[in-house]
């Protein structure tokens, strides 16, 4: 009677898991640039964050229910500090910089975000009791470089590193490193075989074993995902790779991420692929053990497709179109660098977003008051409408493929008037690391209007961007020249649409945005 029931309760626990809400998982999560992922369940809720270096506010907080639909629900910062750097002052910028590889652990009823900025040479670390609510913060005067929290034992540590993963203790309350406390090499990876070496660490304390998940690159190879274990924190760690292989037809491989277990004992994994112009984007992996390893994709091969054991929950939010109509700004946008707050509004002109020059810039890339959101692929438009009636003479507004390869197309006024314009902008090198930037005309003709719709299409595929522009909404003029994007490392983002007004000249002028459409 006994083992009937027994088997009774194990053959129900099985038709319940068997019969359990699934959601569809096609692989990329979402086609656009979310990198340097950390993913974590609180109860039923899944929240992930990522780097977007330079933009403000900073380090986003995304929720799901179903790890597949992900919304921005939050922002950890509004901006980092209020210096040169993030006011673009003295030709001092945060490109290519800022907020690196956030680590979220959720500990003792409170949220804990921990980041390197790298412009800063400094350690952030951010907490709140609840997503939503401010966040407080903490600076340990040493760079972490892409660190992993753990708590253990009443105690805080970091994983950290590149090549040598390191590991350090840190005070309690985040006031700095432990004096006195563990601050040594935790394992090395090997130098031979290898252009990237271990990094991007992720750390566990999962039953016997203590994990730390990098990213490798092994020469002539596709990035991959390596987990070193070991039964102890400071013992002898071994590796084994755990993820490694081509994915959508390119070679770039799957790596650098977080895995996460379900509230139904599932495990899964977010690691992202580095994708060309588009950026870096996450893909979900599902997770099996084999002799206490986990075993990403199938059987260390990513994956396209695959069924994810819970319910589907809502719509993907990290990009959007936007009518202005609400007074305050959307979630999916992000300035470049710190805004002046005085010089933009959603008010001043009801339905309508108003960029105010408050600052004088020598071009678009250290103009304040830039607002961006992401681009998608594989092909995506985006599109404005430009009220420019309000510049003044020397100023600039449009609508920009946003990195440091780039392209802008919009009006500019001369003491002549409106001009219609477009430009393509491109870094270049010189020796000793010297950098110029160089620019080319490709459209210069008077305004017909001081309305006129901008647009620019992306193709990701090729990695290719056409301007457009029309006065009526109707007749459409496309420019036969496109911009050849670059994924470039000065900038280090995917490519964003961009809203901007900048000044070379005099203060007080203004540009009108109607509305931004991405389709």
């Amino acid at each position: 009677m006994r083992n009937k029931t027994l088997l009774f309760c194990l053959c129900a626990l099985l038709l319940a898991a068997c019969s359990r809400p699934q959601t569809t998982c096609v692989n990329p999560l979402t086609y656009t640039d979310i990198p340097d992922n950390d993913v974590i369940r609180v109860g039923e809720d899944y929240y992930m964050v990522s780097t977007t270096m330079y933009f403000c506010p900073g380090a986003p907080v995304m929720h799901s229910r179903d790890l597949v639909h992900w919304r921005i629900v939050d922002y950890i910062y509004d901006y980092l500090e209020d210096d040169d750097v993030y006011n673009l002052r003295n030709g001092a910028n945060a490109y290519g910089k800022g907020q690196w590889a956030t680590s979220l652990r959720y500990e003792n009823g409170r949220f804990w975000a921990l980041f390197i900025a790298n412009d800063q040479g400094k350690t952030y670390v951010y907490s709140t009791d609840k997503i939503g609510n401010p966040w407080t913060r903490r600076v340990i005067d040493r760079p972490f470089h892409d660190a992993s929290l753990l708590f253990e034992d009443g105690r805080v540590y970091v994983v950290w590193g590149n090549g040598e993963i390191r590991i350090t203790e840190l005070e309690p309350d985040f006031s700095g490193v432990k004096e006195g406390g563990v601050d040594r090499v935790l394992f090395t990876c090997p130098r031979e075989g290898y252009g990237l070496r271990a990094e991007g660490a992720h750390v566990y304390h999962i039953g016997e074993w203590y994990y730390v998940l990098v990213i490798d690159w092994p020469s002539g190879g596709p990035r991959t995902e390596t987990c070193w274990r070991s039964r102890t924190l400071l013992g002898e760690y071994e590796p084994k790779t755990i993820l490694q292989g081509e994915f959508d037809g390119r070679k770039d491989g799957v790596a650098q991420g977080a895995i996460v277990q379900t509230q139904h004992g599932d495990w899964y994994a977010v690691m992202f692929q580095d994708h060309g112009a588009v950026g870096r984007i996450p893909t979900l992996q599902p997770v099996t053990w084999e002799d206490g390893w986990p075993v990403l994709g199938d059987g260390t091969v990513p994956v396209k497709e695959f069924a994810v054991r819970l319910s589907p929950d809502g719509e993907d939010y990290v990009w959007a179109s936007d009518e202005f109509s609400d007074p305050q700004l959307a979630l999916v946008w992000q300035w470049n660098h710190k805004p002046l707050d005085g010089c933009w509004s959603l008010t001043e002109r009801p339905g309508w977003l108003r960029l105010t020059t408050g600052q004088l810039a020598t071009g678009l890339p250290d103009a304040r008051n830039t607002l961006t959101q992401r681009t998608f692929g594989p092909q995506c438009t985006s599109g404005v409408l430009l009220d420019a009636s309000g510049l003044k003479p020397g100023d600039f507004a449009g609508l920009s493929a946003f990195q440091s390869c780039r392209a802008d197309i919009g009006l500019r006024c001369t003491e002549a008037g409106l001009e219609l314009y477009a430009v393509r902008e491109a870094p270049q090198w010189g020796p000793g690391r010297t950098r110029t930037r160089v620019s080319e005309e490709l459209l210069c003709e008077p305004a017909r209007a001081a309305q006129v719709q901008l647009r620019i299409r992306y193709d990701f595929d090729q990695d290719l961007a056409w301007l457009a522009y029309s006065w009526d909404g109707a007749a459409w003029t496309e420019l036969p020249e496109p911009l050849q994007m670059r994924y470039t490392l000065d900038y280090f983002t995917g490519y964003r649409s961009a809203l901007y007004c900048y000044a070379t000249r005099e203060l007080g002028g203004h540009a009108d945005f109607d509305w931004f459409r991405q389709d």
